[in-house]
């Protein structure tokens, strides 16, 4: 085989792939309208035998301060934009690193579009490819759907996924009844889950918790779009 046959075989697989991927977003996208969804990261535990904590609840089985906090420390537009702030965006690719961009320019429907079909990983790459889905996931879902997706397969922890599953853990009870202090420990641990412990904070986690409440208070008439 000549390097130009090599060459355009590549390039047929590359695109092959990508137009694979693309089918499964916009299909996958459809499915989880109705289906409860299945982060990477999930998957990629169940693949090498690793155990997942996950019991998928509906919004209307999370006490309203998990969302509320949530929204409040990660992306307090998120009633306002289109599934991208692009102004945070903008200030945040300006200032990045050789690492790559930060994660404060990552809207909540953005790191939903990394945690179900992209790799956790800082890069342009993954950055990028997190933009268009954002968007068509904001498109064809509901505020209150993308919330409720984003708290069953956010990461709480070593194979605990999901609001119900950090509640049960850290709490010892459900989640329709954490409390506004429990809600902001959680939200707070959501940056470092791995190494925060909502249940034995640490005194810097409890200071941001604590600052969480008070702007959850100023938050909540912005919130609407999680109303039913």
């Amino acid at each position: 085989m000549t390097a130009a046959r090599f060459l355009r075989r590549f390039v047929q697989i590359g695109l092959g792939l990508v137009l694979l991927w693309v089918g499964a977003v916009f299909w996958l996208g459809l499915l989880y309208w109705a289906v409860p969804p299945v982060s990477t990261l999930m998957l990629g535990r169940w693949l090498t035998l690793q155990p997942v904590e996950r019991t998928f609840v509906g919004l209307d089985e999370i006490a309203p301060s998990l969302p509320l906090a949530v929204l409040t420390a990660e992306d307090s537009r998120f009633c306002e934009h289109d599934g991208v702030d692009w102004d945070a965006l903008r200030d945040v690719v300006e200032a990045a690193d050789d690492d790559g961009p930060a994660r404060g320019a990552s809207t909540i429907p953005m790191q939903v579009a990394k945690n179900l079909f992209l790799w956790p990983s800082r890069s342009y790459i993954r950055k990028g490819l997190e933009i268009p889905v954002a968007l068509y996931l904001d498109l064809i879902w509901s505020k209150r759907r993308m919330m409720e997706v984003y708290l069953n397969v956010a990461e709480w922890g070593e194979g605990v996924f999901g609001a119900e599953a950090a509640a049960q853990k850290y709490f010892r009870k459900s989640a329709r009844n954490l409390n506004a202090r429990e809600a902001a420990l959680l939200a707070r641990s959501l940056p470092n889950p791995l190494v925060r412990n909502p249940a034995r904070p640490k005194p810097g986690h409890q200071a941001l918790a604590g600052q969480l409440q008070v702007r959850m208070v100023r938050a909540a008439p912005f919130s609407d779009c999680l109303k039913p």
